[in-house]
């Protein structure tokens, strides 16, 4: 029998791991772990542009190590947020990635590039959390997706940014979200190498629309087993808010 779309492929597995949020863990009595409801999967999978071992890399600390429109990531545009009924209504609303290439003014990668008016946009959506990896910027990289039981497999990006300074003004947002990330998972957070999640974790996450220029050429971000299903370089960047299991 085939497997379930979401899944990494067997031979990347190195270890499975019982999961139980953390957050339900402290709810229990008497200092007593629930029931583990989901399995971590933890693999070799990477990012098709990662040209060194990870093991080599490990971020520290929460503050954002990146360059590439820098700006862009840490900043969370003003106005209401709009709210998707899934991941496949947002990524519809999406300007093309082809437009978006060659938009005029150009977007650059430069630290100081800044967004430009399709990216001034908040959303909500409620969505499953697949697989998840920490990379050397210090951003938490998720891959979230359809609803296993809704057929054909779509799969996005959504990004826990790194932290700006403590003055900025995006730093209570997005310090509260990386919080939250953090807390539902304790001690098993994901490394540097793809965690996936088995059954997928129900989420919502709020956050601003980004279009990651660093990846217009080339195969998309996202593990291998994931990668074809992945129709956009769009990107939900910064999350300012997610919510588990709501």
């Amino acid at each position: 029998m085939p497997q379930r779309a979401g899944l990494p492929a067997p031979e990347s597995v190195v270890s499975e791991i019982p999961f139980t949020p953390a957050t339900r863990a402290v709810r229990t009595t008497r200092g007593t772990r629930a029931g583990a409801a989901y399995r971590i999967l933890r693999t070799t999978e990477t990012d098709p542009y990662d040209q060194v071992t990870r093991a080599e890399r490990r971020p520290a600390g929460d503050t954002f190590e990146g360059k590439s429109r820098k700006a862009a990531k840490l900043s969370i545009p003003p106005g209401r947020t709009r709210r998707y009924s899934n991941l496949a209504n947002l990524v519809r609303s999406l300007a093309p990635d082809e437009a978006m290439v060659d938009h005029d003014p150009a977007i650059t990668t430069d630290p100081a590039s800044d967004r430009v008016e399709e990216e001034k946009r908040n959303v909500r959506v409620r969505t499953f959390l697949y697989a998840a990896s920490r990379e050397d910027d210090n951003d938490f990289h998720l891959i979230l997706g359809l609803d296993p039981e809704e057929g054909e497999p779509m799969f996005m990006t959504m990004e826990l940014s790194g932290l700006p300074p403590e003055d900025s003004p995006s730093f209570p947002k997005l310090k509260a979200a990386r919080d939250a990330y953090k807390e539902f998972f304790g001690d098993d957070l994901p490394g540097t190498r793809y965690d996936f999640y088995d059954p997928p974790i129900p989420v919502e996450v709020t956050g601003s629309l980004f279009f990651d220029m660093s990846h217009a050429r080339g195969s998309h971000p996202g593990p291998a087993s994931l990668r074809d299903n992945i129709p956009t370089i769009w990107e939900v960047h910064p999350i300012t808010k997610i919510v588990f299991e709501p």
